[in-house]
């Protein structure tokens, strides 16, 4: 689990309290990037830097480069920063040569082997200027590695477009990983992300946080490690079949692939079901979980949903029916996609909301659900999967397109519901299942996969 900051400017200042200065850190910035290049097959290099300090690390990097490679730095907003100043200068002492013009079509078609994007840090509030945009239009035109610093250029502090936004095949983040990397919409520009250390190491440069990055190392797969065993030993899993049968059917399916002892279908009528599933149309204390929600349809048994004493997952169609709230002070773990997040916010009177706000402001409006709501685990789906709980969020960013398919959050919802029923906190369950999920997700080539493939593949998911 690796730490993630909103801002890094209050931990830059206790360097600077702890006796590094600015030049230090920057230096230490400089050399990541060049470090970075270095380690590839690049011998032109184009340069774009802003008037800031995000220009001035690219002018520092300009200044490193300079006799190894053909570098070619251009400042279309001069440089106005101190520190911007000060690497000019030192960057002019090398001889280094330098544009304030906007970098034309004919200058960057001179097709450099790597473009470097220093125009805007984390700091970016208001819209990109058409000149930006113009540039930064043309840059992600051109072939080449591309390398932007701290985090692309037209992306704000929350990872929302400013504008035209810098494709980067790596970023090289500051110091400390953003929370604006792992908005949905920058997923697509960031490309690999690299931490580079400013002169201390990653334990004393952070502070306390509530923002985190999961990693596959947290992942605790349902490995059954005592011999003297039975199914009851595993957990029985109760999962409700709405309309849409088949969603049911499928979370089932990955609940007993996911380590259940026993699942059974729970339905009003009796249903065709795999041979491995059981069935029955009531809902008791048998269970050591039930999962619902999904392909429900209109339910008329809620009241005996919420007076069951055992961990739910909820999911689907129940975010639209206004006596959900009636399970929002219990052990249960939600899993709305966006629309679904919107009309729960909704009916908890937390607010109004369009999915385009939903999706500007998925970090915010988690934290207020998770803590107006502590007894709840959110799992907000997402291109990064957000789980929050008790006023702390979790992002899965190892989650592929392969799982953009009819199905995969069924699977997903009864995966949860397995370890659930297993004994596992509401926490490390939703934990655990998202990160297999992703992973068993990757193991397909990513437009082939169905649930069902998905299921298959759990058998697969190694950490």
């Amino acid at each position: 689990m690796k730490a993630i900051f909103e801002e890094v400017y209050s931990l830059d200042k206790a360097c600077y309290d702890n006796g590094l200065n600015e030049y230090i850190l920057m230096e230490n910035a400089a050399r990541a990037m060049y470090e970075e290049i270095k380690s590839r097959d690049i011998k032109s290099i184009c340069i774009v830097s802003g008037s800031g300090n995000n220009g001035a690390d690219g002018i520092a990097l300009a200044r490193m480069l300079l006799g190894e490679y053909d570098v070619s730095l251009f400042l279309p907003m001069g440089v106005k920063s101190e520190m911007a100043k000060f690497q000019l200068e030192i960057y002019k002492n090398y001889a280094g040569e330098y544009s304030e013009k906007i970098p034309s079509q004919n200058q960057i078609d001179k097709k450099y082997d790597c473009y470097v994007d220093a125009i805007f840090g984390s700091g970016l509030k208001r819209d990109l200027s058409d000149k930006i945009n113009k540039i930064i239009k043309t840059l992600n035109k051109r072939e080449g590695f591309k390398l932007s610093c701290d985090i692309p250029t037209g992306l704000d502090i929350y990872g929302n477009p400013k504008g035209e936004v810098f494709k980067a095949n790596v970023t090289v983040t500051m110091g400390a990983m953003k929370l604006s990397l792992f908005n949905d919409f920058a997923k697509d520009y960031i490309g690999e992300i690299k931490v580079a250390n400013l002169g201390v190491s990653l334990k004393n440069y952070i502070s306390k946080t509530k923002y985190y990055l999961l990693t596959k190392d947290e992942i605790l797969l349902p490995i059954r490690k005592k011999s003297n065993s039975h199914k009851g030993s595993y957990g029985h899993l109760g999962v409700l079949i709405g309309e849409k049968e088949g969603a049911g059917i499928i979370s089932s399916l990955a609940a007993l692939n996911f380590g259940a002892g026993l699942v059974t279908c729970i339905s009003k009528e009796k249903i065709n079901i795999p041979y491995e599933l059981m069935q029955t149309n009531k809902i008791d204390n048998r269970f050591n979980a039930i999962v619902f929600g999904m392909g429900m349809g209109s339910l008329s048994n809620l009241d005996e949903l919420v007076n069951l004493d055992i961990p739910k997952v909820i999911d689907a169609d129940m975010f639209y029916i206004w006596q959900i709230r009636d399970f929002l002070n219990q052990q249960v773990v939600l899993t709305p996609h966006p629309k679904e997040f919107a009309s729960l916010l909704k009916i908890c009177e937390i607010g109004e909301y369009s999915i385009k706000d939903i999706q500007s402001n998925r970090f915010k409006l988690a934290l207020e659900f998770s803590l107006k709501y502590p007894k709840v685990v959110l799992l907000l789906k997402g291109a990064n999967t957000i789980i929050a709980y008790k006023g702390q969020l979790y992002i899965n960013s190892l989650g592929t397109p392969a799982l953009s398919k009819g199905g995969s959050g069924d699977v997903l919802a009864g995966m949860i519901g397995s370890l659930l029923a297993q004994g596992y906190h509401p926490l490390k369950a939703t934990i655990s299942a998202s990160l297999a999920h992703s992973l068993a997700g990757d193991i397909e080539p990513n437009y082939s996969l169905t649930p069902l493939k998905l299921i298959s593949n759990l058998s697969k998911v190694e950490i």
